[in-house]
């Protein structure tokens, strides 16, 4: 018997493109300023589509993004990162691992290099374990 595995998604920077896209101009320019600052802050990360959303891989997921019809979301794919910039998401609160962010209220670029940088050493510190 003959099992086919079901195509997987397209992946990578092209396809991260292709899902910018698709959101209202206002809406892709924030997030292609989100992806920016994510990609300084780790620049040897891969972009991936994930679980349908853009993400950034190194050693692990190290965040993902996504737009949605009222808002934006980062999800910071760490309790132990989330709760240590805890006080400066406070703002930005949406759901266990969550940080919500509109185009009025978005996330300070700092705040961001400093979660991504955190990943990054958590998932480096993880896999040399």
């Amino acid at each position: 018997m003959l099992c086919l595995m079901p195509p997987r998604a397209p992946s990578g920077p092209a396809a991260i493109d292709a899902y910018l896209e698709k959101v209202p101009a206002d809406v892709r320019a924030a997030l292609q300023e989100l992806r920016e600052t994510i990609r300084k802050a780790a620049p040897t990360a891969e972009e991936v589509i994930s679980y349908g959303m853009p993400a950034f891989r190194q050693n692990g997921i190290l965040v993902y993004y996504a737009a949605y019809s009222d808002h934006c979301s980062l999800f910071v794919a760490s309790v132990k990162v989330r709760r240590k910039f805890a006080t400066e998401l406070k703002p930005f609160a949406g759901g266990k691992g969550t940080v919500r962010f509109t185009l009025t209220q978005p996330l300070p670029p700092a705040l961001v290099t400093r979660i991504v940088k955190a990943r990054a050493a958590e998932n480096a510190k993880r896999k040399t374990k």
